[in-house]
């Protein structure tokens, strides 16, 4: 199903109209230390980098599995990174459609890409989400790092967890979205003080299901994420119960890399994630 000896590579996942994207360095795993998974990010110009190990066959498709790393260290997941891998892998099949297995902090879960003329088409079945009220203080000590004015709130902040919690943070329109300008230090404090891996900003959806929503996660060692799929996926399971069965984020225009992903709930009422993937160049 596969060919060719794989070689590093920097994507673009989750492009918008076959621009933008997050560049994502996607690479064999192998015996590489501590400090050069965490190294390699950076020297390839990435935010992260993805290593994939081939394995059995599970169910009758092929297995990958996939590790995450930024410069701050490892991710127990990474929603991008995995749309990004699977445009990798879907790029070196021999088949214009690809179905695997993905294994990912020990959960293994369906995964697709398609190849299209100019991008690869992938998504795969997520995991289940944990949604709760935030507690006492925890919006009083990351809202005012955020500098979202109180009037610009909007209704419905959420805490959520994939693996680790997150800050769902409503506004009211797009405007506000853009012209957030956060105190990153004041940030990861807060983040750090309350274990919350970063926070999540949004804006309220269309009816047709479109927002557009900034990511910031100082914590981690991004400040902002072009692309952070496992919020969006989060944010999709919380509209869900609001009549938005799917939902498509626009990210990455405040960091001029446009980039959209695409999350819901199937027919069968399985949570899916998928975006568009361009391979760019080889690396080094």
């Amino acid at each position: 199903m596969f060919f060719g000896e794989p070689s590093p590579t920097v994507v673009r996942a989750c492009v918008r109209d076959g621009r933008g994207g997050s560049p994502t360095l996607v690479l064999d795993d192998g015996p590489f230390g501590e400090a050069e998974r965490r190294r390699l990010p950076g020297e390839a110009g990435a935010s992260h980098a993805v290593f994939v190990s081939p394995g059995p066959e599970q169910d009758g498709l092929p297995l990958f599995s996939l590790r995450f790393f930024t410069s701050a260290g490892e991710l127990p997941s990474c929603g991008h990174g995995t749309i990004a891998a699977l445009g990798h892998l879907a790029a070196r099949a021999d088949t214009d459609s690809t179905r695997v297995s993905l294994r990912v902090a020990g959960r293994t879960f369906p995964a697709w890409a398609v190849r299209r003329e100019s991008h690869v088409e992938a998504g795969f079945a997520y995991g289940s989400v944990e949604l709760r009220e935030p507690a006492p203080g925890e919006s009083e000590l990351v809202l005012p790092a955020l500098g979202i004015r109180p009037d610009a709130l909007g209704p419905g902040v959420r805490v959520a967890s994939v693996g680790r919690p997150r800050l769902l943070v409503p506004v009211t329109s797009r405007s506000e979205l853009a012209a957030l300008a956060p105190d990153m230090e004041r940030l990861r404090e807060a983040c750090d003080r309350l274990g919350l891996l970063g926070c999540y900003v949004h804006s309220a959806p269309s009816p047709s299901g479109r927002a557009a929503a900034r990511m910031f996660a100082p914590s981690i060692g991004v400040p902002e994420d072009i692309a952070n799929a496992n919020s969006t996926a989060c944010l999709a399971a919380h509209l869900a119960g609001h009549g938005f069965p799917r939902i498509a984020v626009d990210m990455g225009d405040s960091l001029g890399s446009p980039a959209t992903i695409r999350a819901g709930v199937s027919d069968s009422g399985v949570l899916q994630l998928g975006g568009d993937v361009v391979v760019t160049r080889p690396f080094p």
